[in-house]
C-alpha cells in the first residue's frame, strides 16, 4: 500500500513531550488510518491545549494550528538529514518500543493485543524516573482500583459479548423473610 499504510503492520501514532534536551512523558495509540480527523482526535486527547506540536509534513497534520496548538512543521522528504536527526525524540521512543517488543516479548506481539503492550510500555516509560520509588507501587494499585478489571476472556476474545451480570446475592442472615439469629437467648 502507498503512504503510511501496510497490510502486515499496525499504524501507531506517537506523542513525545520535549523536556529540555530530554524526553518527558509519552503517548501511543494504534489508529486505523493517518487521516486528519484521526490524528486531530489523538492530539486533542493526548496533548495539552496551547502546546507546540512539532510534526513532519504529513498532510494529516495541516489543521493542527486551528485546534489550539502551535504547529511547527519539519518536512522530511528531500532532506539530507535522517528522520531520526530531524525528529529525534519520537524516533528514539519508537526505537525503544521496538527493542522492548523484540527483546522482552521475542517479537511475538499480535495485532489483537498490541494496545495492551503499548499501554504497558507507556506506563513503564512515564514512570522510569519517579521522585519517590515507593509511590510507583502505590500509583499502580491506585490505577488498578480506579478502573474496572478486564477478565482474561475479554482480552482473548474482545469482540465476544460479555455474559449478563448476576443479581447481587442476598445476605446469608435473611432467608425467605425470616431473620436467623446465632444467639439462642434472642430466639426465645
Amino acid at each position: 500500500m502507498h503512504g503510511r499504510g501496510s497490510t502486515d503492520k499496525a499504524l501507531v501514532v506517537v506523542a513525545v513531550e520535549e523536556n529540555g534536551s530530554s524526553i518527558g512523558r509519552i503517548r501511543f495509540r494504534r489508529v486505523p488510518n493517518a487521516s486528519a480527523p484521526t490524528l486531530n482526535r489523538f492530539l486533542q486527547e493526548s496533548v495539552a491545549p496551547g502546546s507546540v506540536v512539532h510534526a513532519d509534513g504529513w498532510k494529516g497534520y495541516r489543521k493542527v494550528g486551528s485546534l489550539g496548538f502551535e504547529h511547527e512543521v519539519t518536512v522530511l522528504k528531500g532532506r539530507k538529514e535522517q528522520a531520526s536527526e530531524l525528529l529525534p525524540r519520537v524516533h528514539l521512543v519508537i526505537s525503544l518500543l521496538k527493542r522492548w517488543l523484540m527483546g522482552t516479548h521475542q517479537g511475538a506481539v499480535s495485532h489483537k493485543h498490541l494496545d495492551y503492550y503499548l499501554d504497558e510500555f507507556t506506563f513503564r516509560f512515564n514512570r522510569r524516573k519517579p521522585m519517590s520509588r515507593g509511590k510507583l507501587f502505590y500509583r499502580l494499585i491506585k490505577q488498578a482500583v480506579a478502573i474496572e478489571p478486564v477478565p482474561l476472556d475479554r482480552i482473548l476474545h474482545p469482540k465476544k459479548k460479555p455474559a449478563p451480570k448476576l443479581p447481587p446475592r442476598k445476605s446469608p442472615g435473611m432467608q425467605a423473610g425470616i431473620a436467623l439469629h446465632s444467639n439462642p437467648s434472642a430466639a426465645a
